[in-house]
Parts: structure tokens; C-alpha cells; sequence
């Protein structure tokens, strides 16, 4: 559970550094649209890497079983649905757009099964 609790905190660090970027950074290099989806990945990445911080310490409490999958769920989630956020603010290549929701969808999973798995635990 210790690796949890260290890759929810090495991305939401990540996602502090990353939103310093798009801040300062970025601003006035990319239209406020784009800056706008750049915060979104960002603020996404946020709330899973707490996420993964969450199932790290459920995973003191729980089997190994109850949180695994939701802990894999959520880190593909953030690279999918940020990292195509990132990519699509930064470079304006459309069709990563189509990726988004794949990462959306590993969010929606990761939630579900770690309730799930609770409950049935």
C-alpha cells in the first residue's frame, strides 16, 4: 500500500508542477481555449493522484485483492485523460481528443470497483 500512497504523491506533485507550467508558462503561448483544456487535465490529475493516495491507505484497512484493480484503473486513467489533455493543448493534434474519454471511462472503472470490492469485501 506504501507504493500507492508514493505514486499518488509523486502525481500530485507532478500535477502542481504541470499546472505551475500551464500557468506561467503557457499562458501566453496557446490560445485560452487550449489553456482551458490544459487545466482540465490537470485538475483531473489532481483529484485521481488524491485518489490513488485514498486506495493506499484503504489498502492498510482492505485485501490486497479489494484495491488493486481500481488503483491500476486510476493510474491509467491520469496518464490517458491528462496525458491526452496535455497533448492536445500543447501540440492542437484533434484526434487525442478521441483518446480522452478512454481515460474517462478508467476513472468511472477505478471508482466503481474500488466500491465494489469493498462492499463485497
Amino acid at each position: 500500500m506504501k507504493f500507492w500512497l508514493i505514486v499518488g504523491a509523486f502525481f500530485s506533485a507532478l500535477a502542481v508542477l504541470i499546472g505551475a507550467f500551464g500557468a506561467h508558462g503557457l499562458k501566453s503561448k496557446i490560445t485560452p481555449d487550449s489553456l482551458s483544456i490544459f487545466e482540465i487535465g490537470v485538475r483531473y490529475q489532481m483529484y485521481h493522484s488524491l485518489g490513488l493516495i485514498l486506495i493506499g491507505l484503504i489498502g492498510y484497512h482492505f485485501p490486497h485483492n479489494v484495491i488493486i484493480y481500481s488503483a491500476y484503473f486510476m493510474l491509467a486513467g491520469i496518464i490517458i485523460f491528462s496525458g491526452s489533455l496535455y497533448l492536445l493543448a500543447l501540440l492542437n493534434i484533434k484526434w487525442l481528443g478521441a483518446i480522452t474519454p478512454i481515460g474517462g471511462m478508467c476513472f468511472i472503472i477505478g471508482w466503481l470497483l474500488l466500491a465494489f470490492n469493498i462492499y463485497r469485501s
